[in-house]
């Protein structure tokens, strides 16, 4: 029996999963009850009436050379959202297990737990040392009815990168107990290498990465899990049998030709310059008492009076977030870095 079996809820492991329509597409489609016509003003390539194919193997193959690991470990999801749900299902029983969560970090993680009746166990971030993981904490939490520890790196909304020689000792400590999935969302606009590296020597890693943020593709709905081949094998059997639409596969592969890119490694160096500039510039106003280091594509600021704040920034026809109501951030707002132009707009709204 796997490890990973030991660990998941026994009905899961146990689970025939859903048998779809055999994908053999160089042969005529009767099997799939489908419409035998395209729709007018259907322009994708496959067809909208035909059924896409389950973790389409061009996808995997793709994501998997993005992130450089092997096709095996990859399981393609409609965002990283998905991915959360589908691994506290998986690995969570209702009423008897737990996951373990970081505040202040995504709010997803506990929500999609609240959702499956699976304990949330909090073990705060330290604010007086930039958000840093309570280690020891962590660890003394960890029962044995915890399955999952969530960790986001870099962290939503603080910013800040995790010890990856932290997240390493804790994904040591609890090998064969738990799963340790790090959040890599926002990766791309840190200096830090992806944790997928370590995978190998630890099977209880896993990782979430999307295309929403570095890649411009939030509408898409598009995020993987790389995990040990073990793991994505068992969640497949629980993922909806054509959870990537087709006109969401057609898209993706396009928009990740190399072209493509490098034309986002180019947005990911300007978005990580004015992550320095607007940083700068938001510690010299009046108003702002204190902005936190970011590793991501936004950045923390808490101002005296955040109400007035939210309104000017209204008023100069921006949009922030709000994010006093997480544990330690009164009167903090997380400011989502736009073109250096809008950045620019919203600093003098603020001046």
């Amino acid at each position: 029996m796997s490890w990973v079996t030991t660990l998941a809820r026994p009905e899961i492991a146990a689970l025939k999963p859903y048998a779809h329509a055999a994908w053999e597409p160089e042969l005529m489609r009767l099997h799939a009850n489908e419409l035998p016509w395209r729709v007018p003003g259907d322009g994708s390539d496959a067809g909208l009436n035909r059924y896409p194919e389950p973790q389409p193997r061009a996808l995997i193959e793709r994501l998997a050379a993005l992130y450089r690991v092997r096709p095996g470990q990859v399981l393609a999801a409609r965002g990283a959202d998905e991915a959360i749900d589908l691994l506290i299902r998986t690995f969570c029983r209702a009423g008897h297990d737990a996951v373990l969560v970081c505040p202040p970090t995504f709010g997803m993680y506990a929500i999609a737990a609240a959702i499956q009746g699976a304990q949330i166990v909090s073990v705060p971030l330290r604010p007086a040392e930039n958000f840093a993981l309570d280690e020891p904490a962590l660890l003394r939490s960890c029962t044995p009815r915890v399955k999952i520890v969530f960790l986001c790196s870099p962290n939503n909304p603080t910013g800040n990168l995790l010890a990856e020689s932290a997240i390493l000792r804790i994904a040591a400590a609890l090998e064969g107990r738990s799963l340790v999935v790090v959040d890599e969302a926002y990766v791309e606009f840190a200096t830090a290498e992806s944790l997928t590296r370590h995978l190998p020597q630890l099977p209880n890693l896993a990782i979430l990465r999307t295309l929403s943020k570095a890649h411009g593709l939030a509408g898409a709905r598009c995020g993987a899990l790389i995990a040990h081949h073990d793991v994505t094998t068992l969640i497949g059997r629980i993922i909806p049998p054509y959870a990537i639409a087709q006109l969401t596969l057609e898209a993706v592969l396009r928009l990740l030709e190399p072209p493509q890119l490098e034309a986002s490694a180019l947005r990911i160096a300007t978005l990580r310059s004015e992550r320095e500039r607007v940083s700068r510039a938001l510690v010299a106003l009046q108003g702002v008492v204190r902005v936190w280091p970011s590793a991501a594509n936004f950045v923390l600021a808490e101002f005296t009076d955040a109400e007035d704040a939210l309104r000017r920034a209204r008023d100069a026809d921006f949009l922030v977030r709000d994010v006093r109501t997480y544990a330690g951030l009164a009167n903090a707002l997380r400011i989502t870095l736009g073109t250096p132009s809008q950045n620019s707009r919203l600093l003098q709204a603020w001046s």
